[in-house]
């Protein structure tokens, strides 16, 4: 289930996630990048960091931020999880906390290094909770908490170069967008990773990749993918399963079969046995 924050909080946050996996095997879980940030709350059981050749178990935090990816990660669940992800908008978590988004890429960190007490305790009221409706009102009141305290900052660059790279689909050159926004790349790069994690570029690459995988979603059944690659701006179809397989691990084929989609970005990609 996926609900939107409440409506000043909508700069910062893209909105809450609510999952629930009932698999008791153990299962691998692909989180691959969206242009976000955000954080997970795990409630049942924990889930999994690694798991060693001679099955040990290395946990994550009950609740845990993950930055920007440059890639994906691999996570594990071994019984049933339900999940509550703050998705954040792609510099939400940077104008929140002020922190240079760049220090959380490619990392997972304990809500309390992030958020302080204040993070173990809304973990813990969110745990007492079994309403969606209440829960959704605890991170509202969080979060709107944070809003109140920080320092204004000035964001008119990145939120006018975000609008150029999603309305054209991540589909755009770096000249293009120096032209756009009469800021040097220098600048623009410089901005980008202080509050998104990520450069202009790679960020306008995860964008095109969620624009073709919602091509491929709503595609009519007799449309065939390299129809698709062309239409998300992909020079040909193997230039998309190159970069499809470096943010995703898999083919697009693959993706496209896969039963295990938990969100457009959290996959369950195979039972690997039980323990």
């Amino acid at each position: 289930m996926q609900v939107l924050p409440s409506k000043e909080l909508s700069p910062y946050i893209k909105h809450y996630l609510f999952l629930d996996n009932q698999e008791t095997a153990i299962q691998k879980l692909r989180l691959f990048s969206d242009g976000n940030s955000g954080v997970v709350f795990s409630f049942k059981s924990k889930l999994i960091a690694d798991i060693t050749n001679n099955q040990v178990k290395n946990y994550l935090p009950d609740s845990f931020l993950y930055g920007q990816l440059n890639g994906f990660k691999d996570i594990y669940s071994h019984d049933e999880i339900t999940l509550i992800i703050v998705v954040f908008q792609p510099s939400g978590i940077h104008q929140l906390l002020g922190i240079p988004a760049n220090e959380f890429l490619d990392s997972i960190i304990s809500i309390d290094d992030v958020f302080g007490e204040n993070g173990l305790i809304l973990q813990e009221k969110l745990s007492e909770q079994n309403k969606n409706q209440t829960r959704i009102e605890l991170l509202n009141h969080f979060f709107s908490n944070l809003i109140s305290k920080k320092l204004e900052s000035n964001q008119l660059i990145v939120n006018s170069s975000l609008d150029f790279i999603i309305s054209n689909k991540g589909h755009f050159s770096v000249a293009q967008l120096v032209k756009y926004t009469g800021y040097t790349e220098r600048h623009l790069e410089r901005k980008f990773k202080e509050s998104i994690g990520l450069n202009p570029k790679k960020f306008g690459n995860v964008v095109r990749l969620h624009h073709f995988l919602k091509l491929l979603k709503d595609k009519p059944a007799d449309t065939n993918l390299t129809t698709i690659c062309y239409d998300a701006g992909f020079s040909d179809q193997s230039h998309l399963i190159k970069d499809f397989r470096k943010h995703t691990g898999i083919s697009p084929k693959e993706y496209l079969h896969c039963s295990g989609k938990l969100t457009n970005n959290l996959i369950r990609t195979f039972p690997i046995g039980s323990l």
